[in-house]
């Protein structure tokens, strides 16, 4: 029998960093609802579809203004939290799923509020919710345990799932208004390791080496380990391509088709293991 897949080393994130690269991405994203809301069509832009299910532009601003208010709300709660974390970052990328039913029906509320409102109220919003998390950021211990819906995590963790749903969702709205989103650098290299690391996590093991210049290289799924000169199984793309893939906004086939991604060795495809967040 083979060994059983090696466990994939954890990756660990200085909390300092991490607040740096939420600011800047808070700003990114500050900077295209901005725009979109201050064009002369800005109605029209907001009402239009994203790849996000059903969602228009303006529910997709409405969940990220809720998901940069969660953290200030969870500190509130924090009275019936247990002493130690019971989950971490990766419950929450393998329980998006099932919390998908919740999040749809709390953005249609979200959004009931502010169909309407005028573009520049919904921007304030969002401005309002980014101070109110950075405010809370900067007073609060990284190590502190909030409640979560997937179990109670550490202000630490907690905050680079507000860092994916800010990558992910800022590329969602570029994608759906056409304003190109600045990301800041740090927050998109963060964002590209730890979906790499979730891959990783999916499928322990040597056998294939994902690369994702220049954040991140990791190896993973079963079979013969690959221990020097040049592996013989190797995926490589670029960071939006890769969070793309992880988040299931690209298809694997069609990427390979557009030369996004590039695969070569007959173990390097891994599409079954995408997406990894849905």
């Amino acid at each position: 029998m083979p060994p059983a897949p090696r466990k994939p080393r954890v990756r660990t994130y200085d909390p300092a960093k991490v607040r740096a690269a939420l600011e800047g991405q808070v700003r990114a994203v500050r900077d295209v609802v901005t725009v979109a809301c201050t064009e002369p069509d800005a109605q029209r832009l907001l009402a239009g579809r994203t790849r996000v299910g059903e969602w228009t532009v303006r529910e997709l601003i409405v969940h990220l203004v809720g998901a940069l208010e969660l953290l200030p709300h969870r500190l509130a709660e924090r009275s019936a939290v247990p002493a130690r974390a019971e989950a971490g970052l990766f419950d929450y990328v393998n329980g998006l799923g099932s919390q998908a039913a919740h999040v749809a029906a709390s953005t249609a509320e979200g959004a009931a509020a502010f169909a309407p409102a005028d573009p520049n109220t919904i921007a304030d919003r969002l401005d309002r919710a980014g101070e109110s998390l950075l405010g809370a950021v900067a007073g609060t211990d990284p190590a502190a345990v909030v409640p979560t819906a997937f179990g109670a995590m550490t202000v630490a963790d907690f905050l680079l799932t507000r860092l994916i749903e800010l990558v992910v969702h800022a590329d969602d709205l570029a994608d759906a208004t056409g304003i190109a989103v600045r990301h800041d650098r740090q927050a998109l290299a963060t964002v590209t390791r730890l979906l790499t690391d979730a891959l990783a996590v999916k499928a322990p093991g040597g056998s294939v080496e994902v690369r994702v210049p220049p954040f991140a290289v990791v190896q993973c799924v079963a079979g013969p380990r690959h221990t020097r000169g040049t592996p013989p199984n190797v995926v490589e793309t670029d960071p939006l391509t890769w969070i793309r893939l992880a988040t299931g906004r690209a298809d694997w086939a069609a990427s390979l088709a557009e030369a996004a991604v590039t695969a070569s060795g007959e173990r390097a495809d891994i599409s079954a293991q995408l997406p990894l967040l849905t």
